[in-house]
């Protein structure tokens, strides 16, 4: 099994007449994704390499039956895109797209959490999600992940999510899921909702963790995991050696007021019981210690 998104789910690229949504969009589809639409108002009755393209997701959705939308659109458009997607009627928002601002994000979070509840948005500013072997929407290299496995993987960190699949497509190791949730200050999905989403899933053993300083969010999956989790996890922490006061990569990596800082969030998981690994490998040897002791 997976989570969030699966073999069934049937994608609409907002953005997809662009040079990125359309780079991406095709190759998600050679991966096996059903990409069934793009939008593009001015360009609805054309397509995209046999995909059809639509004036706005409602459009496509009642064209297609398109149950997760994928935003590649500037900043500035992606909070109307996000809201066009959650009134077209969509379940499952992704939004790829980095630099969107703040105050846009806060506003249609919220707005998410009031109005379409049961619509759950990843990113801004996130590589996407993969379930190997059944569904890739985003930027994730769909090679460097081993279908049918037992560990989950969820991360802040587009680079590091990469390296953790690679980590342990090494080890002969699949994935059930992997998702990555983005590094800016209000995430659509947290820690906690992909842990509880895995702690969920039967087909997910073991769950790696990707996190970094700044914020609260490491310390929150900390307390979820020693009150909910029964499901081994291994984690490694980025942002060691980063000094208080800088930031380092997102928008929410920053550490100040001595909060936020890496040790303080290993240390808080690891008084949980999550195996902290030093570095992304030592996290993977963790967690192939982990899959080996399940049987």
């Amino acid at each position: 099994m997976a989570v969030f998104v699966d073999a069934d789910t049937r994608v609409v690229y907002q953005g997809l007449t662009g040079s990125q949504g359309r780079y991406h969009g095709l190759l998600n589809r050679d991966y096996g994704t059903r990409v069934v639409a793009g939008t593009n108002p001015k360009k609805a009755g054309t397509d995209v390499e046999g995909i059809p393209v639509y004036a706005n997701v409602a459009e496509a959705v009642e064209a297609t039956g398109a149950t997760a939308s994928c935003i590649f659109v500037p900043a500035p458009g992606v909070r109307a895109a996000v809201l066009e997607a959650a009134q077209g009627g969509v379940e499952f928002i992704v939004a790829i797209t980095e630099g969107v601002p703040a105050h846009d994000e806060a506003l249609f979070y919220n707005q998410l959490r009031r109005d379409f509840p049961n619509v759950r948005l990843l990113g801004p500013n996130c590589p996407g999600i993969i379930s190997p072997g059944q569904c890739n929407i985003g930027i994730t290299a769909g090679h460097i992940a081993l279908p049918g496995g037992p560990v989950g993987i969820v991360s802040r960190s587009g680079t590091l999510t990469y390296q953790a699949l690679h980590e342990l497509k090494e080890k002969g190791i699949g994935c059930s899921t992997c998702v990555g949730i983005g590094g800016d200050p209000v995430p659509g999905t947290s820690f906690t909702d992909c842990l509880a989403a895995f702690e969920a899933d039967p087909d997910t053993k073991a769950v790696m963790m990707i996190g970094e300083i700044g914020g609260s969010a490491e310390e929150e999956a900390a307390e979820f995991i020693a009150g909910n989790m029964t499901k081994p996890v291994s984690a490694y922490i980025a942002g060691v050696t980063a000094p208080p006061g800088k930031k380092m990569g997102h928008a929410g990596a920053i550490v100040s007021g001595g909060r936020g800082t890496a040790r303080a969030k290993m240390e808080a998981l690891a008084e949980a019981g999550v195996k902290v690994g030093e570095n992304p490998t030592e996290a993977g040897d963790l967690m192939a210690e982990i899959v080996a002791g399940l049987g």
